[in-house]
């Protein structure tokens, strides 16, 4: 299918989209929504098919690629589900690095958040990215039956999950035992709580259009934030000004910038809403800033 981008969308059509990938609608209600748009010999079936993500896009690191060594890993979580499964790329060669957990959307660990742990891999970090369905059957293939099953996880357990493998990634003996978090739309808002809940064990997060954590919880936060947000992203950028008040008020480290324009996952290289220059840019500030807080 030809690559579109989001100019090529009404506004109006990509929030209802938006609002269809995060359960507010159903698919059926999306595509009776979408039927005005579908003019110009276009179906409202084309429309949906050419929103959804393309994972042959995804790929920027071969998961052979022989700089880097890839695998699957299973993390014992007994405050949570028990366990939990995720996917771990290091460098090949071998020494210590520091260690980042990579927090998919809320579809679990599809091919593009595995795609990111190997980028991390190449930039010389040792990168874990958890699926967060596993208590459920693990990522069943598709983003829709992904965020179904998403829905039916237990949310606390869930993040009792994702703690038990930050903390069993930061003790591994080939890590130096400086630890990061970067995640994406509920991921990003999993990396507040996670520099919530860890404290001092978490070395630097990067929440890429994600809720921010309570101002009463920023307390107590000790790493240094990274915010990413995009400008046509309202429900998330609501929570901006209370969050930034809170972090100014107790004295925390952060960073914030705002991609005008651009769509929430814009970074997701899958779908329409993905913006190239912008989501390299964030991504070499991502890279800029574990460099300076993890080495």
């Amino acid at each position: 299918m030809e690559r579109k981008s989001a100019s090529d969308y009404p506004q109006e059509l990509l929030d209802l989209f938006h609002e269809y990938q995060h359960g507010d609608i159903d698919r059926r209600t999306f595509l009776d929504r979408a039927a005005r748009f579908a003019v110009g010999g276009l179906t409202v079936a084309t429309i949906f098919e050419s929103l959804r993500p393309n994972y042959a896009w995804a790929q920027q690191v071969p998961a052979d690629d022989k700089r880097i060594k890839v695998g699957y890993e299973t993390v014992p979580s007994p405050e949570g589900n028990g366990s939990i499964k995720g996917y771990l790329a290091r460098p090949s060669k071998n020494g210590k690095h520091a260690a980042v957990l990579v927090i998919h959307e809320n579809r679990g660990l599809n091919p593009y958040i595995e795609d990111v742990a190997r980028r991390l891999a190449l930039a010389n970090f040792i990168a874990f990215a958890p699926d967060g369905l596993t208590s459920v059957g693990g990522y069943p293939g598709s983003d829709e039956k992904g965020a179904e099953a998403f829905r039916k996880v237990d949310g606390k357990k869930m993040t009792e999950d994702f703690v038990a493998a930050a903390k069993w990634l930061k003790a591994r003996s080939d890590s130096t035992h400086k630890l990061g978090a970067v995640g994406f739309c509920f991921g990003g808002g999993m990396v507040n709580q996670l520099a919530v809940r860890l404290g001092s064990d978490l070395n630097a997060g990067v929440a890429f259009y994600g809720r921010q954590a309570g101002a009463d919880d920023v307390p107590k936060i000790s790493a240094p934030l990274l915010l990413q947000y995009a400008g046509n992203d309202q429900r998330i950028n609501e929570g901006i000004p209370a969050y930034e008040a809170a972090l100014k008020a107790n004295k925390k480290v952060y960073q914030v910038y705002m991609y005008d324009g651009k769509q929430h996952g814009f970074h997701n290289d899958t779908t329409p809403r993905y913006d190239e220059e912008a989501a390299k840019l964030a991504w070499s500030r991502t890279l800029e800033f574990f460099n300076k807080y993890l080495r």
